[in-house]
């Protein structure tokens, strides 16, 4: 967490830049460093999709060329969405950090603490799902309380993050009003926020949900918008500024 503060604060940016690399394997190789150096100005983290490398021969090797290119003081967040009993976590703990030396990982907490806990180490970060950007019945569905799955997910988080320290939050942009639920249950957690731009998400709506007081606590996530930019610098560039100025009307 430290290490995303302090690039939060030294490039004054809340942008993740997500690598989703579509192409042939040729392109991909030549244009991944490309996009990672013409981004980085503008980066607070960089993320990289697990699904989108271990679908290609050299995914492995590419994800770790990827990762080692990304400039240092900028973390790598992991999407992997990871899920499973905590004897199995270790081990993807252990690929994400020591094979790969990711900063922080997705997570996903269908089976509870066990799934989340083998990821917080220290120095490292963990982003659970709790409200994702796409429809999901069974997030939304409504417990006998009355409160969203969602909603108890994030409680639980919360519950996780007192204990560990480093425990966030992944709320999709495509719901405001989740969002800033999950923000009044999880008032300290940062939150990473996908769903913005080619999902159509409200910017403004989930800053306003969903920003700390002192302009913080979310990683807005731009993939396809930038990797299908003719000029990718000129996208977060823009996307980074946007944020910003919703940021000092909001914060």
């Amino acid at each position: 967490m430290q290490k995303l503060l302090a690039r939060v604060a030294q490039a004054n940016t809340l942008l993740c830049v997500g690598l989703d690399p579509t192409g042939s394997d040729e392109d991909v190789t030549r244009r991944l460093p490309q996009v990672i150096t013409q981004t980085a100005p503008y980066a607070a983290a960089f993320k990289p999709n697990l699904a989108f490398f271990l679908s290609r021969p050299n995914g492995v090797q590419l994800l770790r060329q990827a990762i080692a290119s990304v400039p240092d003081g900028i973390p790598v967040i992991l999407d992997g969405k990871f899920g499973d009993i905590a004897n199995t976590a270790m081990h993807y703990a252990q690929f994400a950090y020591d094979e790969l030396g990711a900063d922080a990982v997705t997570v996903n907490p269908y089976m509870g603490a066990d799934a989340v806990v083998p990821f917080a180490r220290p120095g490292k970060f963990v982003f659970a799902l709790a409200k994702t950007s796409n429809h999901s019945p069974i997030q939304e569905a409504l417990l006998q309380t009355g409160q969203p799955v969602s909603d108890f997910t994030a409680q639980l988080l919360a519950d996780l993050n007192t204990t560990h320290g480093n425990i966030g939050l992944v709320a999709g942009a495509t719901d405001a009003a989740a969002l800033g639920r999950l923000r009044q249950l999880c008032p300290t957690q940062w939150f990473l926020v996908p769903g913005i731009g080619a999902q159509g998400g409200d910017l403004a709506a989930v800053l306003a949900a969903g920003l700390l007081a002192d302009g913080g606590g979310l990683l807005i996530n731009a993939s396809r918008s930038i990797w299908q930019a003719e000029d990718a610098s000129a996208a977060a560039r823009e996307l980074m500024n946007e944020i910003n100025e919703h940021r000092a009307i909001t914060a």
